[in-house]
C-alpha cells in the first residue's frame, strides 16, 4: 500500500488540516499528501481546494500514486466524464473478452467446465469477487441476466400482497424502468399501479428525505424499493436506516444500486437489506449492455425465485434434467436463463483493477474528485455570467459518484460541451451529470471541464444548438 493512503469504511465526512488534504472515514484517514496551501480555499466541505490550473497539475503529480488510468482505452482528444453511464473499457477486460474467445475457439463445449473460471460457474464465481465491493457474504451475490430483469425475478419473488398489506413503496425521481416494472408486477396481480404503487415525492424535486420515506411506510406496505444513489442528482441515501426502518415495521426492503455499484462501499449483509441489483457497464466498466448482478440475503436462501430458470437449478444436479425445480442454495437460485460468456468474462478483468486498487481507495478518491469539481463550480460557474448551480448533495456521506450542474441550457451546453471533446451526460430537464472516475480521471480534466462549461456560456457557443433532445443523451 502506498504511503501516501490508507482507508478505513466508506467515507462519512470531510476535514482538512493545514497543508494536508484528508478525509475522515469510519475510524480512518485517507491522507492524500502534502502541498503547499497559499492562496487556498476550503471547499464546501471543507478541504483546501485552489481554482489555478497548476493545483490540478499538482494532484495528479503528487497524490494519487494508485491511479489505474493508463490500464484503461481513453478516446483520443477526449475528456470523458460520462462513466456514470458507461464506463471505459480496461485492458484486463480486453483481455479477458479476448481469453474467453480463444477459449471458445480451442475448447469449444468444455470451455462449460474447462474453461477459466469454467463458464458453468462464472455467475457465481463473479458474485465472489463483487462481495467485498457490496460488504456481501460468501453465496449472496451473482452475475446473471439485465438490470431489470433482475428487478423482475427479485420482486415477483417478494412481493407477497396479503390481506392489508398490499401495496409497493417507491420514489418518484426513480429510474423509469424500475417503475415500469413495478408497475408491471402489479398488473400482473391484476391490481392498479396508480393505487397500488406508493410514490414517495421530493419535497425540493431533487432530493428525497428519508423521513419522508419513513413516513410512507404505512401498515399497507408490504416491499419497498428505492435507488440507493438518485439517477440525476447523485443523491445517496442512508440503506442502513432505510431497511432498519422498514424491517422495524415488517416491510421487506429492495435497493437499485446501479450508481452506487463500483464507486460507494456497501455493506448489504450488515444492514439487513433483503435484496439488491445492480449493471456493471457503469462504474463497474464491463462494457456495454454487460451482464447485471444481482444480491439475496442469505437468510432468504432456500426461496423459489418467481421467476425460476434452469441456470438457476442446483448445479451439482441441473444436468439431472429433472422437471421439478431444485433451486441452488445461494443468490445463484435467481438465474433464470444460461450465463452470456461473451457479455460477462470482461467483468473479470474489470473487477481485477477494483481488487487491485481497493474499494476504500476508490471511495475516497471519488470523494475527493467530486468535492473539487463542486468546489470549482462554486467558485467559477454560480453567480453572474454562469449562473449555474451545484444539484448533488454536498456533504460527502450524501453522494454518490456524479455530480449535477444545473443551468436552464444544460441540453445545447451538453451539445457543446460534446463538441469540443469532453463527454458528459444530459437528464431533463436542466442536468448536467459530470462523473470524475476514481480509476481514470484526472484532477485536470476535472479543471478543464469546468473550464470548458464557463467558455461554453460566457461565449454564448452554446447558441449554436438547437435545444431538441439527442436520441441517445
Amino acid at each position: 500500500m502506498s504511503p501516501l493512503w490508507w482507508a478505513g469504511q466508506d467515507g462519512c465526512r470531510v476535514g482538512g488540516e493545514a497543508g494536508i488534504m484528508s478525509l475522515v472515514l469510519d475510524g480512518g484517514t485517507v491522507h492524500a499528501g502534502s502541498w503547499d496551501e497559499k492562496d487556498a480555499s476550503p471547499g464546501g466541505d471543507g478541504m483546501p481546494f485552489r481554482t489555478d490550473e497548476e493545483f490540478a497539475l499538482h494532484m495528479d503529480r503528487e497524490t494519487d500514486p494508485g491511479l489505474l488510468r493508463d490500464r484503461f482505452y481513453i478516446p483520443p482528444d477526449t475528456i470523458y466524464m460520462d462513466g456514470n453511464s458507461l464506463g471505459l473499457l480496461s485492458r484486463d477486460a480486453e483481455d479477458e473478452l479476448m481469453k474467453g474467445l480463444r477459449t471458445w475457439k480451442e475448447l469449444g463445449i468444455r470451455g462449460w467446465m474447462e474453461a477459466e473460471p469454467p463458464w458453468f460457474h462464472l455467475g457465481e464465481e463473479l458474485g465472489r469477487r463483487q462481495a467485498g465491493l457490496m460488504g456481501a457474504e460468501e453465496g449472496e451475490v451473482v452475475s446473471a441476466s439485465s438490470t431489470t430483469v433482475n428487478l423482475h425475478t427479485l420482486v415477483s419473488t417478494f412481493y407477497h400482497p396479503r390481506g392489508g398489506r398490499r401495496r409497493i413503496l417507491a420514489d418518484g425521481l426513480n429510474f423509469p424502468s424500475d417503475l415500469y416494472a413495478l408497475q408491471s408486477q402489479l398488473r400482473l396481480r391484476d391490481m392498479d399501479p396508480r393505487a397500488d404503487l406508493v410514490l414517495v415525492q421530493a419535497r425540493d424535486g431533487k432530493f428525497l428525505e428519508e423521513d419522508d420515506i419513513i413516513d410512507a411506510m404505512t401498515s399497507d406496505i408490504q416491499l419497498a424499493l428505492f435507488p440507493s444513489v438518485l439517477y440525476r442528482s447523485g443523491q445517496l441515501l442512508d440503506i442502513e436506516r432505510l431497511t432498519r426502518e422498514a424491517h422495524d415495521r415488517g416491510i421487506v426492503i429492495g435497493f437499485d444500486c446501479s450508481h452506487s455499484a463500483g464507486a460507494v462501499q456497501h455493506r448489504l449483509s450488515e444492514w439487513g437489506v433483503d435484496f439488491a441489483f445492480w449493471c456493471t457497464y457503469k462504474y463497474l466498466n464491463s462494457g456495454p449492455g454487460g451482464i447485471a448482478s444481482l444480491y439475496v440475503n442469505r437468510r432468504h436462501f432456500g426461496s423459489h425465485p418467481g421467476l425460476a430458470g434452469w441456470w438457476g437449478y442446483d448445479k451439482g444436479e441441473q444436468f439431472d434434467m429433472n422437471t421439478q425445480f431444485k433451486p441452488a442454495g445461494s443468490a445463484g437460485g435467481w438465474q433464470i436463463g444460461t450465463v452470456s460468456v461473451l457479455s460477462a468474462v470482461p467483468l473479470l478483468g474489470s473487477l481485477r483493477l477494483f481488487a487491485e486498487a481497493g474499494m476504500d481507495h476508490v471511495r475516497a478518491r471519488s470523494l475527493k474528485l467530486t468535492s473539487y469539481m463542486i468546489h470549482l463550480v462554486d467558485r467559477l460557474l454560480s453567480g453572474t455570467p454562469c449562473h449555474c448551480t451545484v444539484g448533488t448533495p454536498r456533504p460527502p456521506e450524501r453522494r454518490g459518484g456524479h455530480v449535477a450542474v444545473e443551468h436552464p441550457e444544460a441540453s445545447r451546453i451538453v451539445k457543446s460541451l460534446k463538441t469540443r471533446g469532453v463527454v458528459p451526460d444530459f437528464r431533463p430537464p436542466d442536468v448536467i451529470r459530470l462523473a470524475p472516475v476514481a480509476l481514470y480521471n484526472t484532477y485536470h480534466e476535472v479543471w478543464s471541464t469546468i473550464q470548458h462549461v464557463r467558455q461554453i456560456i460566457v461565449s454564448g457557443e452554446y447558441e449554436s444548438h438547437d435545444s431538441q433532445r439527442e436520441p441517445v443523451s
